[in-house]
């Protein structure tokens, strides 16, 4: 196994960066304030409870993520094991940062997964992806008020054991992202939101669009919950969707939440671009989300209906980071689209501590079976915080999945790798918080890959993730 290095510097350059922003921003005000009061709610759109935006574009990422990090911010400094970030406050700049509408996340998520038994190889692998987010409140800079900028840069690093299970849908898919094979950060999210209302807002920018289809116990970009692709986002929706390029779009708001979201994207993937050479060249993408909170007898949830289109010619299976089929050509088709399922339902909220919890969640789709390699898709599952009760702030899941091959894209991947059928799964993972700033996710998977002549595979691994 080779660990790779690289990461380190890229790393350091970009906290030097981040810290020395600070810096400037304290030295540009006369003097301190003598304490914080800020409520989550002066963001104006709040996470919903897997901590992601609601958006499939991501339109109110900046929003809700500020209001996350700035309700945090009292809890900065203090003692290393009990503040909420492994850099602490940065000698009051963070603090201070906070109050005047700048929000840094960062964080580092490695993993070191293996086969155990089955699949084409087996061996342990270590990997990892780093995050730097950036969120601005322009009013609280003294700029429009309503306006929300959204920075978010990426990096993989190391190896991971995604080819060696034999499946179509990567195991951990952090370490695919941004773009596999390439160690280089990329900028993701340069997003763009003006509320015009307390219920209405329009974004623009370019977007990343992993933190669409939310669900209470099955999302977290695959470093919160679950690592399997199939339990972070509907994999038919992948088809039509890139993962991060222009677009822009509106939202609708209900009790402070995302209710309705409508996005229009550039039609193909322009992560390692700035994309706008590129823009609608091949055609348009679009989709639309809508999550309607329920609640069943008093007990919270949500149901999600979406739909997806694509507007390009399709002429191969192209190389998408999110998922592992081979590029090759297929019968040239115009358009292609997906329609998709996705709900949760807590059973159990503790009366003492409404912040723990446990439920169930459930996903399903379909589309376009002459352009898309899964013509269906179901999962279902539980999940929840604090199983234990000395152990408030855990989490947990488990889950299981089934991915339909399409009948006209399964021969041609045939050609490639022999007889394909269906793939299915199942992933138990527990979310150990070793301190708020550092959680340690022992993870158990069981692969069945779409290709028959390919024995399941036994996953074993464990992810740590620290925020900076």
């Amino acid at each position: 196994m080779t660990i790779h290095y690289k990461q380190v510097g890229k790393t350091t350059c970009v906290c030097c960066a981040v810290v020395l922003m600070a810096l400037v921003a304290r030295a540009s005000d006369d003097g301190w304030p003598a304490d914080v009061r800020l409520a989550s709610s002066e963001c104006g759109i709040a996470e919903d409870e897997a901590g992601n935006d609601s958006t499939t574009g991501g339109g109110c990422a900046a929003q809700s993520e500020c209001a996350d990090a700035i309700a945090a911010a009292a809890t900065f400094g203090g003692c290393c094991w009990e503040r909420a970030k492994l850099t602490g406050d940065w000698c009051g700049c963070r603090t201070y940062d906070a109050q005047q509408g700048v929000t840094y996340d960062f964080d580092s998520t490695n993993y070191y997964f293996g086969v155990t038994s089955g699949g084409l190889d087996r061996e342990f692998e270590f990997g990892g992806h780093n995050d730097y987010v950036v969120n601005i409140d322009c009013g609280k800079l003294g700029g429009k008020e309503g306006l929300f900028i959204k920075l978010r840069a990426e990096h993989r690093y190391g190896e991971d054991i995604n080819g060696d299970t034999g499946a179509f849908l990567p195991s951990t898919l952090e370490t695919e992202l941004p773009v596999a094979d390439s160690e280089a950060v990329y900028l993701t999210d340069v997003l763009f939101t003006q509320m015009l209302s307390d219920q209405f807002g329009v974004f623009f920018g370019k977007l990343d669009t992993l933190d669409g289809d939310p669900n209470a116990f099955a999302s977290g970009r695959g470093k919160t919950q679950f690592s399997n692709l199939a339990f972070v986002f509907n994999p038919v929706a992948l088809r039509t969707i890139p993962y991060s390029t222009l677009g822009c779009g509106f939202v609708y708001l209900k009790d402070g939440a995302p209710f309705f979201t409508y996005t229009l994207l550039n039609a193909t993937d322009t992560t390692t671009t700035s994309g706008f050479d590129e823009l609608f060249a091949q055609g348009v993408a679009m989709s639309a989300e809508m999550r309607v909170p329920v609640k069943l007898g008093g007990l919270p949830g949500h149901q999600l209906f979406g739909g997806t289109w694509n507007s390009r010619d399709f002429v191969s299976l192209g190389q998408d980071p999110r998922v592992i089929y081979p590029d090759v050509p297929i019968a040239r088709q115009s358009g292609s689209w997906s329609l998709y399922w996705n709900g949760d339902q807590y059973l159990y909220v503790d009366p003492k501590n409404t912040a723990r919890g446990w439920g169930i969640f459930g996903r399903a789709g379909i589309a376009d079976n002459d352009t898309n390699p899964l013509a269906w898709f179901l999962s279902g599952g539980v999940g929840g915080t604090g199983l234990f009760c000395d152990r408030p702030f855990d989490t947990f899941g488990a889950g299981y999945y089934f991915a339909g091959t399409s009948s006209e894209i399964g021969p041609i991947i045939q050609a490639v790798f022999g007889p394909i059928g269906d793939g299915q799964g199942v992933e138990l993972f527990y979310n150990y918080q070793v301190t708020p700033w550092c959680h340690v996710t022992p993870d158990f998977q069981v692969v069945m890959p779409s290709r028959e002549q390919v024995d399941t595979a036994l996953v074993a691994g464990v992810r740590a993730k620290i925020d900076f």
